[in-house]
């Protein structure tokens, strides 16, 4: 460690908190951007994602008329859908003279490329020119202009073969119906619609058809989220899939991608507590009200993805109440200084719970990460709440949770609580921590070029921020400080004119930062 690192660090932390540390411009190896390109458009617009959903399953399993069935009851929707059929590859003269040879059920048949290419640029919110493949020419020989909709519905019988087609998805349907039906309703179309002759479609489901089916159709069976058993006739199984997806349409877009992330569900009452928070005219005293009623909102709501477990009593009228019984083994471990100002609301929830510290800053400018931490003993056998108000670039977060593992925590164990998050930080936590989760009562805009959360609500920490009492010997030598040490293990608040005042208690071997708690 530098001779002048913890100095540094001391007055680094008396400036603007930024939930994320960055070396050089640069966040994650990325260059320094305000705004993230997932989000925004080329004009500066914030982007909305589509819902995308697929549907596949054996040629004539009611595929179509599941995603018809869906259409209608989604009326109150854009809605648009694309089929894989219209990107067969067009057939060159030497294929259409043995087009009876041709395999059309596998997957080389597609032009998977093509299709990824088109849906890319719908994401980004441009239309796009879908051909439609005719099947008597064997060849795409017209368009349909495709403009961005808030739900894709793909559909095609191999459109989960292809990883990079699955990744586009956010929820997977696989239409499951008998063999024999399929066949029945396969000679039914292609006789009467298609004007094939019902010897050649026996002999092509036999050759071709079937084949495929056991051998590229059926094995990706495994990737849906959702099987539905008689195809069109399962009226319910369509019901709750429209529910579902109008759930998630009203969540936030990174809801949709990461199923890890938890919003609290919006009201009036937490916008009006949101808009109190956020506003620069707020005074201290409401300022610390409301957002410790929202901080309390997070964390119960975060106390409610812990297990459970299943407990009977006797009520006080002798009956049996069967309910649930609290998770034993918990603790909370707050990122000081910004995670301090959620322990309170912790305690209040968690009688009697073990906080633990962790405190994490750049080290000079060579990227490297002093990190201090105090963690319970047996933490590897607790579920972890990790608290740190605002979310922004997510790295110091990242290496709150790499310390935390390191530890032996499970990362299924650990539950992040924060007030507020940007896009950024919730897309590198979420990525690199699949198995974590994340609840917030808010998602921001994203960034600015100081790394600041906008809109946001400025910088918020409690008062004391603690630090380890290794560093008085560093803090003495600067002659603005003033130390003053107290014989009681948690210190009293002086007021908020203490700019640059510690206060060291020996008891707990920290020493504490004292400042006003918001700006």
């Amino acid at each position: 460690m530098g001779s002048n690192s913890v100095v540094d660090m001391i007055q680094a932390s008396s400036k603007v908190h930024f939930s994320g540390f960055h070396v050089n411009g640069h966040v994650n190896g990325l260059e320094q951007k305000a705004v993230s390109k997932e989000t925004i458009s080329a004009s500066g617009e914030i982007q909305r994602q589509p819902f995308v959903i697929g549907v596949a399953g054996g040629a004539a399993s009611g595929k179509t008329t599941v995603c018809d069935m869906i259409i209608q009851q989604l009326h109150d929707q854009r809605v648009v859908l694309i089929n894989q059929d219209s990107f067969y590859h067009s057939l060159t003269e030497e294929e259409l003279a043995r087009v009876h040879e041709y395999n059309f059920d596998h997957p080389d048949a597609f032009d998977t490329d093509h299709l990824l290419s088109c849906m890319e640029k719908l994401r980004q919110g441009e239309a796009v020119d879908i051909p439609k493949y005719d099947c008597k020419t064997y060849k795409s020989s017209v368009f349909r202009r495709v403009n961005p909709t808030d739900v894709i519905i793909l559909e095609g019988i191999l459109l989960f073969h292809d990883p990079r087609v699955r990744r586009l998805m956010n929820m997977k349907i696989f239409v499951c119906t008998d063999s024999d039906v399929r066949l029945e309703r396969r000679i039914r179309r292609d006789t009467v619609e298609n004007g094939r002759d019902i010897g050649t479609v026996l002999d092509q489901y036999s050759k071709f058809v079937k084949p495929a089916f056991d051998d590229f159709i059926l094995p990706t069976k495994k990737y849906a989220d959702i099987i539905i058993p008689r195809g069109g006739d399962n009226h319910v199984a369509v019901d709750l899939i429209v529910q579902h997806i109008c759930t998630k349409l009203g969540q936030h877009d990174l809801c949709k991608i990461y199923p890890n992330l938890y919003v609290i569900h919006s009201t009036f009452q937490i916008r009006g507590m949101h808009t109190l928070i956020r506003d620069a005219q707020t005074t201290k005293h409401d300022f610390v009200f409301y957002s410790d009623r929202l901080i309390r909102l997070v964390v119960e709501h975060g106390l409610g993805h812990l297990p459970f477990t299943e407990k009977q009593v006797i009520t006080p009228t002798g009956c049996v109440y069967s309910g649930v019984d609290f998770c034993k083994r918990l603790c909370g471990v707050s990122v000081i200084r910004s995670g301090e100002s959620m322990e309170n609301a912790l305690r209040a929830c968690c009688k009697g719970i073990k906080i633990g510290k962790i405190l994490i800053h750049r080290e000079g400018d060579n990227g490297q990460q002093l990190i201090y931490e105090k963690l319970p003993n047996d933490i590897s056998e607790r579920h972890v709440l990790l608290l740190d108000p605002i979310l922004g670039t997510g790295n110091s977060a990242v290496e709150a949770i790499n310390l935390l593992i390191s530890k032996g925590v499970p990362e299924g164990n650990i539950v992040f609580l924060n007030l507020i998050s940007a896009p950024q930080g919730v897309h590198v936590v979420c990525k690199k921590f699949p198995r974590i989760k994340i609840v917030t009562s808010e998602i921001d805009d994203g960034l600015n070029e100081e790394f600041r959360v906008i809109p946001g609500m400025g910088e918020l920490w409690i008062h004391p921020p603690s630090y380890p009492l290794q560093l008085l010997p560093k803090l003495s030598n600067e002659s603005s400080l003033t130390l003053l040490v107290f014989p009681f293990k948690r210190p009293q608040v002086l007021g908020n004119s203490f700019d640059k005042v510690f206060l060291a208690t020996p008891k707990s071997n920290h020493v504490c930062f004292c400042r006003q708690i918001r700006r």
